[in-house]
């Protein structure tokens, strides 16, 4: 029965097609081919609203990563991520491992709540760990470098969660009323 009721629609389309004129077909293809057109322009014109919309993100991120980071803030910001471990020159290889994992522990818990400026101090950290990492690495034991690695790779996959998602919402539209 339900391909019956399916069918009765192709079915009288069919027959008015058999019934109508060359002319008549050719108009429909023309009605056709002008709504393809409008909405090619459509989405040509969101496309291009997007991509300036992208721009403007892009431009303020670079500013914002321009402008140098306050020495007591990010000093303040390595003690509430590293706890213990905020003294990262001091570093060595027995608690290295442990400070990245303090890193991760505290950034999973608090992502959600920063904002792209304190994703900039929590980089600053990683990038400062990431350099006492380099100074140890050759004495580090392979179980250890191997953790430190996935480690590093959760924080880069966590950063670009972020900025991906600020991104979206700076291209998204806007309902009317919320502008």
């Amino acid at each position: 029965m339900a391909t019956t009721l399916l069918a009765a629609p192709a079915l009288s389309l069919l027959l008015t097609a058999c019934d109508s004129t060359p002319r008549e077909r050719q108009d429909a293809v023309k009605n056709s081919a002008r709504e393809i057109d409008s909405l090619a322009d459509k989405a040509g014109t969101a496309i291009e609203r997007i991509g300036h919309r992208a721009a403007r993100w892009d431009s303020a991120s670079r500013v914002r990563n321009g402008q140098a980071l306050d020495t007591v803030a990010s000093a303040a910001f390595a003690q509430e991520l590293l706890g213990p471990y905020a003294s990262v020159s001091t570093l060595t290889v027995t608690n290295l491992d442990p400070a990245y994992t303090q890193l991760l522990r505290q950034t999973r818990a608090k992502r959600r709540e920063w904002t792209q400026r304190d994703w900039d101090y929590a980089t600053g950290i990683f990038d400062r760990l990431n350099a006492r990492y380099r100074a140890l690495r050759l004495d580090l034991p392979a179980r250890q470098e191997i953790h430190i690695k996935a480690l590093q790779a959760e924080f880069e996959t966590l950063e670009t969660t972020r900025d991906l998602k600020d991104l979206g919402e700076a291209v998204r539209d806007k309902p009317a009323n919320a502008r």
